[in-house]
Parts: structure tokens; C-alpha cells; sequence
């Protein structure tokens, strides 16, 4: 094993052993939420607003909830509104700016289609117009309107590139991936190498469970799925899929920590990533994680580390491709050397400005000389006529890495188009 290994190997264990010193929320913030299960609400108010004073985003809502409620307290519904909008300014980014007279152009009516209210309106004036029968039916008919069924959320960035060109023609005949291996896989007159294709990447989450085990963790799974189209070749083939599910434990630093350094959480995880194929062209990986989710005001910085699961390597004739098409399904490690390209963590940041919202994200290997090895991708988003929901999205990148099939190869491809929500954490 390298010294780049060890080192990642032994940072991801402090990492993981460290973090339990850093994981708990406030004790009395805890102690808060406890009697607040419990409806002790004379207990959990003061504790609560103690908490949301040291602006706890989550204190804050949950203490204008009482406040709208009575619940330890008197009702007060002005209260409860100054909290609320305390609670959702904090981490505002979206900013929008009202005219005293509405403006009722055509144009000005097109914008406002694209926002969340719009769809709401709809969504409620179809559900008024369904024969729901019992109130369990309307309840489900109302989460499934409301884009709350089944719980799921973005988790990465969701988005669709029409337009994304690569400086390199991807070499994706089987003859130029294995040139001693020529007609073992089928469609190698095929030559689906167009600089030119599309890409789009759909990315949900879903939270399983909060303080099962009293931490204040969250439990999450998820799922990302990539796909590069070459939609502008004949017969427009899907030139590689990536597929990424993954199970991870979400906890929120204390909010002195937080205030300190703006470490406001960590997550650690498993994450699976292959591209569905078979034989020479199967990739696939397994990896443990520990995430560091940092934000300074409007800088958000997100510092990864992960560590291979060891496979077992298959035949050297293998990696060769000389096998023949009886050999290409050999059991065993499909890309030993993924690490030397793709290495041992991630840092990703993100800057808010105003609407506009721009990323950056770096990778490396760690290594010196020619063996070094890393990528960098630029992306920007600006909300799409106004909208909430939809917004223009640029990406540029550089390195290796950008897809399983092409981790070893040094790729630069810029891409356009739509996303429609921007991941932070």
C-alpha cells in the first residue's frame, strides 16, 4: 500500500473516532427537545429560547412554533412570526425584489409560472375538484401534490446539460479500450464518439429516521444516477451510466463549535458506485466516507475523505484484454488503480451571491511528479426567469475522473443547461 493510502487511511480513522467529540448538540438544547417529546412544555420553553437567542436555526422555528401554539408559553402570533422569520433568513439565499404596483405584463406573467406558487395554485385547485372520499385519501392525494411523497428531497444537484463538448473524442469503440481484444463485444463497428452529447444527473434523498440512538442523528439514504447520452450519434446510444446509492449518518455539530470554527456538521457514509456493465467495460467501487460540512456566512466548504474497500484483484491477462470473450467476466477487481486517479477525498465550495450560486470542486491524488493526478470542476447556476425551482446551469471541468468509464483519462469537456435544485452539503 503507498504512503498516500496509509495517510488517507489513518486521516479517515481519526476522523471517525474524532468526530464523536464533536457530533452533540447543545445538552440543554437536547434536554429541550426531550421534554418537548414528552409535551413538558414549561421545561423546554425556556431551554429553547435560551437556544434560539445563540440563533439555533432549528430552536428558532421550533420556538415559533410555540409561540403559535401557546405551547410553555402564551400564544402570541406576533412573536411566533418574528421567529419564523428569523428561522428562515438565516440561511436565505434566494432573494427576490417586489414593485409596489404588479406588474401584469405577459412577460411578467410567463416569469411567475416558473416559481413554486404557481404550481401550488394548480396543485390545490385539482385536489378541491377530486371526489377524495375519506380523509386518508385526501391526505395521500395532498402528499403526493405537495411534493412531499414518500419524503424524498435533492441531495446532489439535479440537472440537464443539452449541450456538454469534450475537447478529447471519448475513444468508446471496444477496439480502442482493448486493442488486443478486437470483436469480443458486441457493436464494435459502432463508433458512438461524439464530442458533442448530453448529460443529466438525477440525485434524491430520504430520511429514514431522527435520534434513534439520542444523538440528534439523522439516518438517510440516497440515490445518484449520471448519464452521458450520445443523443447526437446515430441511433443516440446512452454512452455510460454511473449509479451511486449510498447510506450515510448525518449529526450536527454543538453550537459553540459552530460558532468557533462553522463546522455545522458531519456525515459519514457508505457509497457504491458502478456503471452497469459487463465485462471489460464494468467499473465499479465501494467506499467508507467522513464528510466535514463547514459554512462561513456565505461560503459553504464541504471536506471529504473516504477509504477504499479492498477487492481482490483479478488475472493480469485481464487487465490486458487478452482473455477473449470467455474471460471478460472474470470475478474480481475491475479498476485496481481507480485511487491513483481519482484519490482519497474531495473538497467542494460553494458561494452565494445574491441569486447567483457558484461551486467549485477539487480532487488530487496527492501524489508528485508525473504520477499526480487530480480534476477541477467550475459550475455556476442563475434561477431561470426568476424561478425558484429552475435555474441556468454552467460546468466546466477538467482532470479525471469525470466518469467510471473514463477515470483514467485526462478529460475537459464545458457543458449548459438546466438544473433544478442546487446541493450545498
Amino acid at each position: 500500500m503507498s504512503a498516500s493510502a496509509n495517510f488517507a487511511k489513518k486521516l479517515l480513522l481519526l476522523f471517525f473516532l474524532g468526530s464523536f467529540t464533536l457530533l452533540f448538540g447543545s445538552e440543554d438544547y437536547a434536554e429541550a427537545i426531550r421534554h418537548y417529546e414528552q409535551k413538558d412544555y414549561d421545561k423546554a420553553f425556556p431551554l429553547i429560547l435560551k437556544e434560539a437567542q445563540k440563533e439555533n436555526n432549528a430552536a428558532q422555528y421550533r420556538l415559533a412554533q410555540m409561540y403559535e401554539n401557546g405551547y410553555g408559553t402564551k400564544a402570541d402570533l406576533e412573536q411566533a412570526m418574528q421567529w419564523y422569520k428569523r428561522a428562515a433568513s438565516r440561511y436565505e439565499y434566494m432573494q427576490s425584489e417586489t414593485s409596489e404596483e404588479e406588474n401584469t405584463s405577459v412577460l411578467s406573467h410567463i416569469i411567475k409560472q416558473f416559481g413554486n406558487d404557481s404550481i401550488q395554485r394548480g396543485n390545490e385547485y385539482s385536489l378541491a375538484k377530486m371526489d377524495t372520499g375519506t380523509l386518508e385519501t385526501k391526505k395521500l392525494l395532498k402528499s403526493i401534490m405537495s411534493d412531499s411523497f414518500f419524503g424524498l428531497q435533492p441531495y446532489a444537484t439535479n440537472f440537464l446539460l443539452p449541450v456538454s463538448y469534450g475537447w478529447e473524442k471519448p475513444p468508446h469503440t471496444y477496439e480502442a479500450i482493448h486493442p488486443n481484444d478486437v470483436g469480443t463485444y458486441p457493436g464494435t463497428s459502432s463508433k458512438h464518439d461524439k464530442r458533442t452529447e448530453v448529460e443529466f444527473q438525477l440525485s434524491l434523498k430520504k430520511q429514514l429516521t431522527y435520534n434513534l440512538f439520542g444523538f440528534n442523528e439523522y439516518i438517510n439514504i440516497a440515490y445518484t444516477q449520471k448519464v452521458w447520452w450520445q443523443r447526437y450519434a446515430y441511433s443516440g446510444p446512452f454512452r455510460e451510466t454511473n449509479y451511486l446509492p449510498e447510506v450515510f449518518v448525518t449529526v450536527s455539530t454543538s453550537q459553540n463549535i459552530s460558532e468557533a470554527v462553522g463546522l455545522k456538521g458531519l456525515q459519514l457514509g457508505f457509497l457504491h458506485e458502478s456503471n452497469g456493465q459487463e465485462g471489460y467495460r464494468s467499473r465499479s467501487w465501494n467506499r467508507l466516507y467522513a464528510t466535514g460540512m463547514w459554512q462561513w456566512k456565505n461560503l459553504f466548504l464541504t471536506t471529504r475523505v473516504w477509504y477504499r474497500i479492498p477487492e481482490k484483484e483479478k488475472s493480469a491477462a485481464y487487465y490486458e484484454g487478452t482473455l477473449g470473450p470467455m474471460g471478460a467476466n472474470e470475478g474480481g477487481d475491475d479498476n485496481p488503480d481507480i485511487q491513483n486517479y481519482l484519490g482519497y477525498g474531495d473538497i467542494k465550495l460553494d458561494y452565494l451571491y445574491k441569486n447567483s450560486k457558484i461551486g467549485l470542486l477539487l480532487r488530487n491524488n496527492l501524489r508528485l511528479g508525473s504520477e499526480n493526478k487530480g480534476a477541477i470542476e467550475l459550475n455556476y447556476s442563475y434561477p431561470f426567469m426568476d424561478s425558484s425551482n429552475t435555474f441556468w446551469y454552467i460546468k466546466l471541468f477538467k482532470g479525471y475522473g469525470e466518469s467510471l468509464i473514463d477515470y483514467d483519462r485526462d478529460v475537459t469537456k464545458a457543458a449548459v443547461g438546466l438544473s433544478f435544485s442546487r446541493g450545498l452539503f
